[in-house]
């Protein structure tokens, strides 16, 4: 009985090459606490309720109240929010004062999508 064999053909290849360096873990670490920071509804909230105030300033004092949560836990997440670099904190006698840093949302989504898209020109 004849077996009936098939040509051997050559595998293609398996990778594509690197066209770029993708992200340094430096900046990978950076963006996911960035990422981190921004993922909690409670920090959300916060960012919303900051933009939403006269100067995209507000007390920690009118912060407390509309999401619902103690003080020392709003305090918590402001201060991972700020250590994010999404917020700046300034110290007003007893109360801090929390304001957008300007053009920081805007540069984690251009940081990210140009990971993501290979453009990062």
């Amino acid at each position: 009985m004849a077996l009936d064999l098939l040509p051997v053909v050559a595998p293609a290849a398996c990778c594509t090459p690197v066209t770029s360096a993708g992200m340094s873990e430096q900046d990978a670490v950076q963006l996911a606490r960035t990422l981190k920071a921004l993922a909690d509804p409670a920090r959300l909230r916060l960012l919303s309720l900051i933009a939403a105030h006269e100067g995209a300033e507000a007390c920690v004092c009118d912060l407390i109240e509309p999401v619902g949560l103690s003080q020392p836990t709003v305090s918590h997440h402001l201060k991972v929010l700020t250590d994010a670099g999404l917020i700046s904190r300034d110290k007003r006698g007893v109360w801090a004062y929390f304001a957008l840093v300007p053009g920081a949302l805007e540069a984690v989504t251009r940081h990210l999508g140009a990971h993501l898209t290979g453009d990062l020109a």
